[in-house]
């Protein structure tokens, strides 16, 4: 069983990690007193695919991603990893993930989390919406000589 908290967190760390930096800045512009436990890096990791979900995975090919890790001054750790090289952001994100484990949560749900899942809501309504008028449905005509 996986603990609510555990998936609220992954929940939320999603959210941070596929935030538009701007966006994310304009939302949580402060940034809470935190120690650097690892500094803003850049690494690669590799992505894996799968051939209709149900295929055996493969070696799809590698991204960039910057990862973080602080302590705030209470003692709560925060973790993010952001695609690309964006150091603020991924410090950022890392300091929301833990802010949101502290009494603070509550507020930066609904100042911070609730605008970035309505605003990817949105887009992936807009991008289903957009991939929808190309679908094309076939249909077979049955002719007299065939039945």
């Amino acid at each position: 069983m996986t603990d609510p908290m555990t998936a609220d967190r992954k929940g939320w760390m999603a959210l941070l990690a596929k935030a538009a930096p701007p966006r994310l800045s304009a939302l949580l512009p402060d940034l809470a007193p935190h120690a650097l436990l690892r500094g803003p890096e850049i690494g690669t990791v590799m992505v894996q695919g799968m051939t209709g979900a149900t295929g055996a995975a493969f070696n799809l090919g590698e991204m960039t991603v910057t990862r973080c890790s602080i302590r705030l001054d209470c003692g709560t750790v925060g973790h993010a990893w952001v695609q690309g090289r964006d150091a603020g952001h991924a410090r950022r994100a890392a300091v929301a993930d833990a802010l949101l484990q502290t009494e603070a949560g509550q507020h930066l749900r609904h100042a911070v989390l609730a605008p970035l899942a309505s605003e990817a809501a949105a887009s992936r309504a807009a991008r289903a919406e957009k991939a929808a008028a190309t679908k094309v449905d076939f249909f077979t005509l049955v002719r007299g000589e065939d039945a």
